[in-house]
């Protein structure tokens, strides 16, 4: 079996390979640049990588895709599914680490430990220290815009220290929000108006591409904040970066960027109140591991004949690769 790796896994997902695989590490993020290698790659494992319907098409043995994530944006499933190739994700395996960095993002943001930090250099240190901008977060209200496993982790955290919890997620029952005791809005646009603190936590999809803009910041209120571990591009950052500068909303914190890495001209790279992180939430050495070991071990399953359930599109399995595998 040969892989293709567009950069290398942790030495526990290698392990997790064995010594029988023939192994070609990229260091590159798009295929399209070695299609030669791909042409009989059994595997392609992506970390944040592009591949497109063209790498895809071009690799006339691939079998499966690996994404070290939950996320899947940047891989054409669409294309793959159409040829019968299962995109292997990975759920669960980075919902901590995520979860841990949306929170610190918001103690950050709400003890100003960034401008404190930087004022202490420039010499202003009674000057930042009598801004007065931090504030609590107990007995604030956060609203989750998305609740999944990570939307879900991150309201046990915020319920810990004494935070009123709230959520939207259309595919969520209402008896699942009265099981964890969190507040059901039908209307992710009220959520964003009643809350202090709004987190995200959705895929990148037509549907959440821009869901907030302007019209949305300024629903919401003067003193509040939003974090965004989600995707890059849920938010708009021309008007985020408005709103911050303008005062529409009181601060924000993200991961996540519509470019990455972001260009020097993106307009939240000097915007106010606001904590940047390189993309880093679910790349502690405990997730890392994690994703790693579940994307091998999902590829492996799959290469054998067998339909491994953590897929973008299970409706791969409908395929006639597989139906024709299953006689």
């Amino acid at each position: 079996m040969k892989y293709i790796m567009t950069q290398a896994v942790c030495e526990e997902g290698l392990a997790e390979l064995g010594n029988d695989v023939d192994v070609y590490i990229a260091n590159n993020q798009d295929p399209n640049n070695y299609l030669d290698e791909m042409k009989d790659a059994d595997a392609l494992i992506v970390r944040i990588a592009k591949c497109d319907r063209n790498a895809i098409e071009a690799s006339k043995e691939l079998k499966v895709i690996g994404r070290t994530g939950v996320g899947f944006d940047s891989v054409d499933v669409k294309a793959a599914t159409e040829r019968g190739i299962p995109v292997v994700i990975t759920p669960g395996a980075n919902t901590n680490a995520v979860a841990e960095h949306a929170v610190a993002l918001m103690f950050a943001i709400s003890k100003n430990l960034y401008e404190g930090q930087m004022e202490i250099y420039n010499g202003n240190f009674d000057e930042v220290r009598g801004l007065k901008k931090a504030f609590e977060l107990k007995g604030k209200k956060i609203g989750f815009i998305g609740m999944g496993a990570i939307g879900k982790e991150t309201q046990i955290f915020c319920k810990a220290i004494g935070m009123k919890t709230a959520g939207y997620d259309p595919f969520m029952l209402e008896e699942e929000f009265k099981e964890i005791e969190c507040e059901q809005y039908d209307d992710y646009q009220k959520l964003l108006s009643d809350c202090d603190i709004i987190s995200i936590h959705v895929p990148l999809i037509k549907e959440t591409k821009n869901m907030i803009s302007m019209e949305q910041l300024k629903k919401m209120k003067k003193t509040s904040v939003i974090i965004n571990c989600s995707r890059g591009g849920v938010i708009n950052e021309i008007d985020l970066a408005q709103a911050l500068n303008d005062g529409i909303i009181a601060g924000a914190g993200t991961d996540v960027f519509t470019e990455e890495p972001p260009s020097k001209d993106n307009p939240l790279l000097n915007a106010k109140n606001i904590i940047l992180s390189p993309h880093s939430a679910a790349q502690t050495r405990e997730a890392v591991i994690n994703m790693a070991v579940m994307c091998v071990k999902g590829c492996q399953e799959v290469l054998k004949g067998n339909q491994w359930p953590y897929v973008a599109d299970p409706s791969v399995y409908d395929h006639p690769r597989w139906k024709k595998q299953n006689r």
